[in-house]
């Protein structure tokens, strides 16, 4: 579970930004974002494929 220790007098803001900022490097919102809706077997594997794509043409220039 991720944590913020928030220190006497730090604004909500501040807290706020330092959680947003954690979750994001852990890749926790990313994940939630994933399962936000079902994609079948037959789109994963398609967007799998175009991403490999992407990448290789990325990676040869």
């Amino acid at each position: 579970m991720t944590n913020v220790k928030v220190r006497q007098g730090d604004s909500i803001d501040k807290a706020l930004r330092a959680l947003k900022k954690k979750l994001d490097k852990e890749g926790i919102m990313k994940a939630a974002k994933a399962h936000r809706f079902y994609d079948k077997p037959s789109v994963k594997k398609r967007a799998k494929s175009k991403a490999a794509l992407k990448y290789k043409i990325k990676k040869t220039r």
